[in-house]
């Protein structure tokens, strides 16, 4: 088992922690997400349905299933996990997130257990969940093998483990940092460092090399004119999904 902060990147954490009171602002520091937020949902409430049998015109149709959103920011995807019907668990890193995602919560009238805490210290408790979400957090930690490797610890047999991230190549870099940071100024310069980004078959491998089966793979994809986001089978260069599972 690793340490209970052995993926936690202290300089990661503190940029999130200097932009915690803006997580429901959706023209602040966190727009892009809040843009972002629908297709990030469509992909996620389409695996976790495949995965687990679950008709979404049903009312709240993830009810049993135990969900972790980790990296869960000011619970942009806890709130509507909890809504479907799942008991979620949102657990972050950085401690001011947590108060702001608690509040928001209570205001909605929603129960979802918000926790500052780590991966590493969850698996180490013996948590377990049929899905762990780790939503745009890859590229942020120390150490992405480990990172990844603990999620799988906290899967249940048969559990699913989705994870976004940002390609690494130039096209991502004058997308994601020149595009998103320098000129359209949606995110605090310095906010993503080029060299963390994971190419799909890096993640793929890292999935794999966790014990996890890679299911399925898909871009998210802006549109500068529909000032949209999409979803593509093809196209993942630059912001792109991924689901593993683990085996029964």
């Amino acid at each position: 088992m690793q340490s209970a902060a052995s993926t936690v990147d202290p300089a990661e954490v503190a940029k999130f922690e200097a932009m915690a009171a803006e997580w429901w602002d959706p023209n602040g520091k966190f727009k892009p997400l809040h843009m972002m937020n629908p297709v990030r949902l469509d992909y996620i409430t389409r695996q976790i349905a495949a995965e687990f049998g679950r008709d979404l015109a049903r009312p709240r149709p993830f009810e049993g299933l135990r969900l972790l959103d980790i990296g869960c920011g000011g619970g942009l995807l806890s709130e509507p996990m909890a809504r479907l019907g799942a008991t979620v668990v949102g657990a972050d890193a950085a401690e001011r997130n947590i108060p702001v995602a608690r509040i928001h919560a209570e205001e909605q009238g929603l129960s979802i257990d918000y926790r500052h805490t780590t991966a590493e210290a969850l698996a180490a408790a013996g948590e377990a969940f049929d899905v762990v979400l780790a939503m745009e957090i890859v590229e942020h930690v120390a150490e992405p093998q480990g990172f990844v490797t603990t999620c799988q610890q906290l899967l249940k047999p048969g559990g699913l483990f989705v994870a976004s991230t940002i390609n690494r190549n130039p096209k991502s870099f004058m997308m994601a940092i020149v595009g998103a940071e320098w000129v359209m100024r949606w995110l605090p310069k310095g906010t993503h460092d080029w060299a963390k980004f994971i190419t799909p078959d890096e993640l793929s491998t890292l999935i794999a090399h966790a014990a996890m089966t890679p299911v399925d793979r898909k871009g998210f994809i802006f549109n500068p004119v529909s000032w949209a986001w999409s979803i593509s089978d093809r196209d993942l260069s630059v912001n792109y999904v991924m689901a593993g599972v683990k085996p029964a």
